[in-house]
């Protein structure tokens, strides 16, 4: 774990907030979702969204860039409210990218295409296009692979250009569904070795990861949340909650430990 991750940010510029859940409820058909939750990512971390099936992490996300509103409560980003801005304003203003657990590639088109793509939706000038494209190509190890279609690529290369592909907009918020969803033990390490790298590279950026590969997203978050039962069960530091007894109860049981 220490390999992949040398220091965690527990306090960053007098802990200065990110995001900001505060007091949220939500439901969907009369099904209440979540009850009256309450965090704040601060800015440079990475954390972590655990919880069983079901619980409200992509709801999370869905409300964070705001493909949802809340019932009750309300969203900060950088301290302003934005629960009622749309999802192309939190994007483009508030820096709010989002990395699906599923495509977000277009399955068509080549690496450098769907690179292509979303440069020019958000990038005014071409010399700055075509620049950002080779830098994201080199960045992530996507050259052998440039001109192959998307739909031909490995789990580990689609991971790593969906990602390339949300940073065109140099956004200071990234949420990934399940990033290691499907992948094998080596592209699981260098996505790993990737996200890290983009918080060392950016240490304003913060990161939220939601995925069921609990090892592997505890090998790299700053801080993480559980969720269960429409709340918050736990939140702290990896070692924390792995010796929190609301967390074993409600995601992890007693066995489960990192190493």
């Amino acid at each position: 774990m220490a390999i992949i991750k040398k220091f965690r940010i527990t306090t960053f510029k007098k802990e200065r907030p990110k995001i900001q859940i505060k007091n949220i409820s939500f439901s969907f058909n009369k099904r209440q979702i979540l009850e009256d939750i309450s965090f704040m990512i601060r800015e440079g971390e990475i954390c972590g969204l655990l919880g069983p099936n079901g619980v409200g992490k992509s709801t999370i996300f869905n409300l964070i860039t705001g493909l949802l509103k809340p019932d009750y409560g309300d969203i900060e980003i950088n301290q302003k409210k934005v629960t009622n801005i749309p999802i192309y304003k939190r994007a483009l203003d508030f820096g709010v990218a989002i990395v699906p657990q599923t495509g977000g590639v277009f399955a068509n088109l080549s690496c450098s295409q769907n690179l292509k793509a979303i440069s020019e939706i958000v990038i005014d000038d071409k010399n700055q296009r075509n620049f950002k494209i080779e830098n994201m190509i080199s960045k992530f190890q996507l050259e052998p692979v440039k001109d192959i279609k998307a739909k031909f690529l490995s789990g580990g290369q689609r991971k790593r250009l969906s990602i390339a592909m949300s940073l065109l907009s140099d956004p200071k918020i990234i949420l990934m569904d399940e990033p290691f969803q499907g992948l094998d033990i080596m592209s699981t390490r260098e996505l790993q070795e990737t996200i890290v790298k983009l918080q060392t590279e950016e240490n304003t950026r913060s990161c939220i990861i939601s995925d069921h590969a609990a090892r592997d997203l505890l090998a790299i978050s700053d801080r993480a949340i559980v969720l269960a039962n429409k709340k918050i069960a736990a939140i702290g530091k990896p070692s924390e909650i792995l010796q929190n007894e609301d967390a074993k109860s409600a995601y992890f049981g007693d066995s489960f430990k990192i190493n």
